[in-house]
């Protein structure tokens, strides 16, 4: 009787102490997602241009509060966001106008920048009004610039950041590609141009991730993600040409930002 009454006190032991380390373990969790210091910066795609829901006070910025960056907050509620993201930023902007917030505290900066460098307005606005070989050669140049100028752009933005933010963790997000081929569209762009720029968009994501592999950032790959909501496909997350508002032409909609964005920020963050 006394052995089973010292094996059963052990036993009462044991569990206490496992509970009460399962249950520090889950305060020092949720006291670090308390403390963490989030950065959004980057372009259209992180600003949530297309989204709508826009915060006026941004202007021209587009900041919506439907872009992945926000909806990461308010599911998570760090202690401190900065939303710097702008639409139209190049890397010199972002470099110039969104690093500020950025110090030896921040833990978490999202990044998506690099398109707008490689032209890519122009681009649509030449494929959407000029003739397929003039769309491809435009697609061309672009490729050529993120093979010659772009990696330097990047490594300067990405080394301020790193120097700014030394112990954050960055994510640096690529881009959708635009269109589903052979899919549903019966008018617009030819096939070949729509080719042409997915394997752009695929171009430089992968000089986004070798870059930020080298800057010991993270690379989020938001092209599975997009897969089956390309423009034509019959349920896209990314608008097509818009006569009524040509400045969300071609950015992801609301869902974009919710299903595309925010849920591969989610998984690398």
């Amino acid at each position: 009787m006394k052995l089973s009454r010292i094996a059963a006190s052990s036993s009462s032991f044991l569990l206490a102490a496992v509970l009460a380390l399962a249950g520090a373990g889950q305060a020092r969790a949720a006291d670090r997602a308390l403390a963490l210091d989030y950065v959004a910066l980057g372009d259209s795609y992180s600003s949530g241009l297309g989204a709508g829901s826009y915060d006026s006070a941004s202007g021209d910025c587009k900041r919506s509060n439907r872009a992945y960056p926000k909806l990461w907050a308010a599911a998570n509620a760090p202690s401190s966001f900065a939303f710097t993201a702008c639409a139209g930023a190049r890397t010199s902007d972002v470099a110039a106008s969104q690093l500020g917030p950025l110090n030896a505290s921040t833990d978490l900066v999202s990044l998506s920048v690099g398109g707008n460098d490689a032209g890519f307005a122009d681009v649509m606005t030449t494929c959407v009004l000029q003739s397929e070989n003039a769309c491809v050669n435009r697609v061309n140049q672009a490729r050529g610039y993120v093979d010659t100028t772009l990696p330097g752009r990047l490594d300067s933005l990405y080394t301020a950041i790193g120097g700014r933010a030394p112990g954050a963790a960055v994510v640096v997000l690529g881009y959708p590609r635009f269109y589903k081929l052979s899919g549903t569209c019966v008018a617009g762009l030819t096939e070949r141009e729509r080719s042409a720029i997915n394997g752009a968009a695929d171009h430089l994501n992968a000089a986004l991730a070798k870059r930020a592999a080298d800057h010991g950032f993270a690379f989020a790959d938001v092209v599975p993600a997009f897969t089956g909501h390309e423009i034509c496909s019959g349920a896209s997350w990314l608008h097509s040409l818009n006569l009524l508002n040509v400045g969300e032409s071609y950015h992801p909609t609301a869902s974009g930002q919710s299903g595309g964005y925010l849920s591969v920020f989610t998984a690398h963050a």
